[in-house]
């Protein structure tokens, strides 16, 4: 197959790649959107759960404080019907002693009584505005997890038509160049096959040695850059156009702006002790 063939067929295939590429990160990425809304509910639930702690609590001493107060009511009443049968001053002391002493109970339980209702009545009413978050919470996470379910479908298909067309291009191309073209838009910004202008790599915008550069005016080969491991093609400059290179400074680098971070670097690193010239004749 001529260069010029295997050339159009990988930036074909770049094209595939890098779609590829970007919506198995949204597969990957898409359930991550719930992540927020389920600790949303998981702080709702357990919200719900201590305050039903706090409502039983409350409800059981409500049961309790009514019992006191039906047992304080009565004794008043037993002293005030003894009161018709007392015959000495002294029982009737005693007698008016333990009414006053029922009747400051009563008031007292009552008092208590009024305020852990009005708590109770709060505090149910914050439960039901709870439980009716943790329901809505609920209803929106399972609506959207319906949604995602329906996009990652839908993405899906949409990889499954890429690989046919990956899977059109890739037998026309030698395999160990495909792994590290794939190897290489993975971890070069989607950018596996670039120009060279002049002696420039447009990917890395490192200044290539003469006859390197005139290697890959040639096209014969497969030839990968040196510095940033993308596959190199010649494209000619138009009429005008700024040179990007001094021939003064062939063969060497240009302190031009850094592209690559650390990891970058170590990958060229290790790309570099890899890469060779592959003869891709007819």
């Amino acid at each position: 197959m001529e260069m010029t063939n295997i050339f159009t067929k990988l930036k074909m295939l770049q094209d595939i790649l890098v779609e590829k590429y970007a919506i198995e990160l949204r597969i990957e990425e898409a359930p991550k959107v719930l992540y927020a809304q389920d600790e949303l509910l998981a702080r709702l639930k357990k919200e719900y759960i201590e305050k039903n702690s706090t409502y039983e609590e409350s409800k059981a001493k409500i049961a309790t404080l009514r019992r006191e107060l039906d047992e304080t009511i009565m004794a008043r009443e037993r002293g005030e019907k003894g009161m018709d049968s007392i015959t000495t001053h002294r029982e009737y002391e005693a007698l008016d002693k333990e009414i006053k002493d029922a009747e400051a109970k009563e008031a007292q339980v009552r008092n208590e009584l009024k305020k852990e209702e009005k708590f109770f009545a709060e505090l149910d009413e914050e439960m039901q505005r709870t439980k009716q978050s943790i329901d809505s919470q609920q209803d929106e996470i399972d609506k959207a997890k319906e949604s995602i379910s329906g996009t990652i479908e839908s993405l899906k298909q949409t990889l499954a038509d890429l690989k046919v067309q990956e899977d059109e291009i890739i037998p026309d191309l030698d395999s160990e160049v495909v792994f590290k073209f794939e190897r290489i838009i993975k971890n070069k910004q989607n950018k596996g096959i670039v120009a060279v202008k002049g002696n420039v790599c447009d990917g890395c915008h490192m200044i290539l040695p003469a006859q390197f550069a005139n290697e890959v005016r040639k096209g014969d080969n497969i030839v990968f850059c040196p510095y940033c491991s993308r596959i190199l093609f010649y494209q000619h400059q138009e009429e005008g156009e700024d040179e990007y290179y001094n021939m003064d400074d062939t063969g060497s680098l240009v302190d031009l702006d850094d592209d690559f971070d650390e990891e970058d670097e170590d990958y060229e690193s290790e790309e570099r002790d890899e890469i060779k010239e592959m003869d891709f004749g007819e």
